[in-house]
């Protein structure tokens, strides 16, 4: 299944937007129950909606902290 997930999973609290891919909380819950045509409707307007998003997280992703623990062993 397609998806825009790209690790940094924190949201803009300013837009609702994802930091990293820019769905919503609702958008990335329902993700899986999305039709093809919804799913790629969504991901037709990510860029858009990125435009509005400040690129930086206020709080440690997913992604850092992954590579964080990994390090730690």
């Amino acid at each position: 299944m397609e998806s825009p997930c790209i690790l940094i999973c924190s949201m803009d609290d300013k837009t609702g937007y994802c930091f990293g891919c820019g769905r919503t909380r609702d958008e990335i819950g329902s993700w899986t129950v999305y039709t093809s045509e919804e799913r790629r409707a969504i991901m037709a307007s990510l860029p858009a909606r990125m435009e509005t998003v400040d690129r930086k997280p206020r709080r440690e992703t997913r992604r850092t902290r992954m590579l964080r623990e990994r390090e730690s062993g």
